[in-house]
């Protein structure tokens, strides 16, 4: 090939992987999320309520933000690339259980790592936090509103409310490093759009634009 001729090779063109739709959903619920942590953080953790003072607008800062968090998701649900990310996240394959055989074997090869546009632990994450948020609002709401429900219910309600908010925090911890150690992910997220060769090598069995692809 000639200089003349590589000077007027194109570069490859980026893959589109998510439209505005789910970045929107996404750092919504980031950032509602964040907020509950933070807040909670505040409410449990004497060396920072300390710090605050306020708890009286913390309690409600976090409640109110707490109860804010499924509305991303619902506004989403009107795009119908979001709908059909969802359906990706919610149905297994065949190849997700090799994906979860190579991660137990701490096989990190890219070929004993199949995966579609999203991978077996990616889809195990959403599907986890999607009803530990659930379960977070409906306890949350226990607690809220006292006056409803007996004293059994709202006590059983604090136990899995705070326990399972310790074990959001862990969770969440662990997906935030996940993501940090992956920078062409997070670019996907930010802008849409990632590297065809990078899809290539951690989603080689993602086809854009297929309906059957999981």
């Amino acid at each position: 090939m000639t200089l003349r001729a590589e000077a007027h090779t194109p570069p490859t063109a980026e893959l589109r992987r998510f439209g505005p739709a789910q970045r929107w959903v996404h750092r919504a619920t980031a950032l509602l999320m964040g907020v509950c942590v933070v807040t909670a953080s505040f409410l449990y953790i004497p060396v920072l309520a300390e710090m605050v003072g306020r708890r009286n607008l913390v309690v409600r800062v976090h409640e109110w933000s707490g109860l804010a968090l499924p509305i991303p998701v619902l506004a989403g649900l009107f795009s119908r690339h979001f709908r059909a990310d969802l359906g990706h996240l919610n149905r297994f394959g065949s190849h997700d259980k090799v994906w979860l055989r190579a991660v137990l074997r701490r096989d990190k090869r890219y070929s004993s790592r199949p995966a579609a546009k999203f991978n077996a632990g990616q889809k195990i994450y959403a599907n986890w936090i999607a009803g530990a948020t659930l379960v977070m609002l409906g306890t949350g709401l226990i607690m809220w509103f006292t006056h409803l429900t007996p004293i059994t219910w709202r006590t059983s309600a604090t136990f899995v409310h705070d326990w399972l908010a310790l074990t959001i925090g862990i969770v969440l911890a662990g997906h935030i490093g996940m993501a940090m150690g992956d920078p062409e992910a997070r670019a996907g997220l930010r802008t849409g759009t990632v590297d065809p060769q990078w899809a290539k090598r951690k989603h080689p069995l993602w086809r854009p634009g297929s309906k059957t692809t999981r």
